[in-house]
């Protein structure tokens, strides 16, 4: 059997090992050294520790474990329930009113934290009740909320473009930059359309009755100021500097995380307890990531070596197709890879193993990574993993699993065509970071 037909092999029995319920990093790490051993010898082991030191040199992964405990302390500490309960004040006469106000809590939220899981739960936590109290749809609901709970995988600081840039090969700061069109874009289409359907049928979302309004314009005011003030600070704080260039992610988080202490203690909202818990969830979340993003490094260099990936590559260009055609089927790979795995699994596996498609074909390797953060929104609302309706479902267990699944059904036919958008408008991604570091 030749070198590359056991890279494939390789690749096969992963698959198979996922799919029966094995966990991906252990899997990942036992199969390359078998397979590499049987087909490389000893060398495989010089790969190993070649691949774990030179991931341990990415300083900008650093800024991995800050970014996500800053989320789990604004989460913990009560300011994203601040915030919506803002726009609540704010939005009451709208027609559905609380689906805007959740996909904008989520969307300004997601600027300031850039996590997923522990955000649409905290959003389901503090929505939910409302909304069955108002009558709302449960199906548009688990939408709105699963929807914009996954906003923050994409709008800056997002961890997973943190984990995404050294992958591709391009600069953080730049990726940020372009991340920033397709999400606003996404959150306007989501409020657009609950809107629409709302006043097409006012039973999915009818306005807030007045005691669940503003009574004044001050009390208005003090609300949005208290809401806002925190997520315009840590914003500015964290991604003005990146930005702009003058510091790092990694510098930018801790200054970040710092701020966020300093809100949290100022508006008395985070316990000993709540610190201890982000501490600890912040462990568990930044060790699974960065242990999976060693063993697919070695997975990666494995497969490399077999002249797998060089074989994948050629075959790839070599279809029948004009470069965007086989571009498109790219996107739709990593589209269809989004229903069995998280993004994790994804960016850090397979991404690496299509990429060299993508540099073969001369694209944009700025716009071809937003596109893959784009695509990969909707790993947390496609079935069957689909993560996001168990954290909604933990959260509102009187909501029905179907009535979930439908309502991120529909978005994530709302985020298919945002991605198309931005394939077919590329200035979409890259009209802010041509503006901020040039063509």
């Amino acid at each position: 059997m030749s070198p590359e037909v056991v890279g494939f092999v390789l690749l096969g029995v992963f698959f198979f090992a996922i799919f029966i319920g094995f966990p991906v990093a252990f899997t990942l790490i036992f199969l390359s050294l078998a397979f590499g051993f049987a087909a490389l010898g000893d060398m495989v082991f010089y790969l190993t520790v070649l691949q774990t030191i030179g991931l341990m040199k990415e300083e900008v992964l650093a800024a991995v474990p800050l970014f996500i405990f800053m989320g789990y302390l604004l989460e913990e500490g009560g300011l994203m329930e601040r915030l919506f309960h803002a726009f609540q004040l704010l939005l009451g006469p709208v027609p559905g009113s609380l689906y805007v106000a959740v996909l904008l809590t989520a969307t300004i939220f997601g600027i300031a934290s850039g996590t997923v899981g522990a955000t649409v739960a905290v959003a389901g936590i503090m929505a939910v009740p409302t909304m069955v109290r108002a009558g709302y749809d449960p199906r548009l609901s688990a939408g709105s909320i699963t929807a914009g709970g996954t906003l923050g995988i994409l709008i800056p600081p997002s961890v997973m473009l943190v984990v995404m840039g050294p992958v591709m090969g391009v600069s953080v700061a730049e990726l940020y930059a372009a991340a920033f069109g397709p999400g606003f874009l996404l959150a306007a289409i989501f409020i657009v359309w609950t809107v629409i359907r709302c006043l097409i049928n006012p039973r999915l979302g009818p306005p807030l009755p007045p005691e669940q309004r503003a009574g004044s314009l001050r009390e208005l005011a003090v609300e949005l100021t208290l809401g806002m003030f925190p997520h315009a600070v840590l914003t500015v704080v964290t991604l003005g500097p990146i930005l702009t260039g003058m510091a790092t992610p990694t510098e930018a988080a801790a200054v970040g995380v710092v701020g966020t202490v300093i809100m949290t203690a100022l508006y008395g909202t985070l316990s000993w307890k709540q610190l201890k818990a982000a501490v600890i969830l912040t462990a568990q979340q930044s060790s699974m990531v960065f242990f999976l993003a060693v063993a697919s490094n070695i997975f990666g260099a494995i497969f490399t070596r077999l002249g797998s990936a060089t074989l994948m590559t050629e075959t790839l260009v070599g279809l029948p197709l004009p470069p965007l055609g086989t571009m498109l089927i790219v996107m739709l790979l990593i589209f269809l890879l989004g229903w069995p795995f998280e993004w994790q699994a994804i960016v850090l596996v397979f991404v690496p193993l299509l990429q060299p498609t993508i540099m073969a074909l001369k694209f944009d390797p700025l716009w071809f990574a937003t596109l893959i953060a784009v695509n990969l929104q909707t790993a947390f609302l496609s079935p069957p993993v689909a993560m996001s309706a168990y954290y909604l479902k933990a959260v509102a267990p009187d909501w029905k699993l179907t009535d979930i699944y439908w309502g991120m059904a529909e978005f994530m036919v709302l985020q298919v065509f945002g991605l198309v958008l931005c394939i077919i408008f590329p200035g979409i991604a890259l009209w802010l970071p041509h503006w901020l570091f040039g063509p």
